[in-house]
């Protein structure tokens, strides 16, 4: 018997309607569109049965891997021998005045959407990230001068006992793309609260379309990748280093150093994991050599 066999019998019985999928493709979860297969994902569709996926791993002592939308992530070739947990169907967005409570599979560009349909400024920047909720809460997400920081009242998780907990904002140690809960990975967040302004619709408009331009003119957006490929190190830019010391369009396999701004890894086709690996890698080094910064991976690793 395989030792994922009594966890999905398990889930059968107590959760009949949610989704589960063996083996599925990793590469189709992700941004980078890289990564072999999850021996079990769950796919949960509401709070009750995410709840009840965690509870019942951690009765089997199995650790879940969160996944939102995949956006910071490589996954290795050979794939994750483990549980996966896709929060992507945790999307719901409700507004009560100037507050959204948002689901943690909820996408950031949708979040800002419902923000700007009920008439209310503060998640602009956010329009163009292409993580969920959940991974910008994990991670403070940012771009353009804004952080959900400045706007995140709470979040709601679940602790190591599987039991919900919601901690203020102020609780949750917010900084430079680090939280507490990048600390305790073994924490899923579910939804998070967000204090809005009202705003005139035009300008809240006016302005998501300006970031997204600048965006689209600026990012590799037609290349799959995982957004910034490395922290902005104090006192620098990671793109301005790595362009600094000739690395621009340098590539290994099927990855690459974009062309349109240095800051990304691309797959520009058929790339795999040890690809980009073994890019981030030379970048690494040579720019450490050459400018005696060492740059910090804002990309996760999964299954290494």
């Amino acid at each position: 018997m395989d030792r994922f066999d009594p966890l999905i019998q398990q889930l059968r019985r107590r959760v009949p309607q949610l989704e589960l999928r063996e083996r599925e493709p990793l590469s189709a979860h992700t941004t980078f569109r890289i990564g072999g297969p999850a021996r079990l994902m769950a796919l949960p569709k509401s709070r009750e049965e995410a709840i009840a996926a965690v509870q019942a791993a951690r009765a089997l002592d199995l650790s879940p891997f969160f996944l939102g939308n995949g956006s910071d992530l490589l996954v290795s070739d050979e794939g994750y021998d483990g549980f996966v947990i896709k929060t992507g169907g945790l999307d719901q967005a409700i507004c009560t005045g100037e507050r959204l409570e948002a689901g943690s599979g909820l996408l950031l560009s949708r979040l800002a959407t419902a923000a700007y349909q009920n008439g209310l400024t503060g998640l602009e920047f956010a329009h163009g990230i292409p993580g969920s909720v959940g991974g910008g809460a994990v991670m403070n997400a940012g771009a353009y001068g804004g952080e959900l920081s400045q706007v995140l009242t709470s979040i709601t998780f679940l602790d190591e006992e599987g039991e919900p907990v919601t901690l203020p904002a102020g609780a949750c140690a917010l900084t430079y793309r680090h939280t507490i809960f990048t600390d305790h990975p073994q924490w899923l967040i579910l939804e998070a609260g967000f204090a809005l302004s009202p705003g005139d619709p035009v300008a809240i408009k006016a302005r998501m379309d300006e970031l997204g331009q600048r965006r689209r003119s600026k990012q590799p957006l037609d290349l799959p990748s995982a957004g910034s490929t490395f922290k902005r190190p104090e006192g620098h830019f990671a793109g301005a280093l790595i362009e600094q010391c000739g690395l621009k369009g340098v590539g290994v396999g099927g990855a690459q150093v974009s062309e349109k701004h240095a800051g990304f890894v691309v797959n520009r086709g058929g790339a795999t994991a040890d690809d980009v690996r073994r890019l981030m890698e030379l970048i690494q080094s040579t720019v450490l050599r050459e400018t005696g910064v060492m740059l910090e991976p804002e990309v996760k690793f999964l299954g290494f």
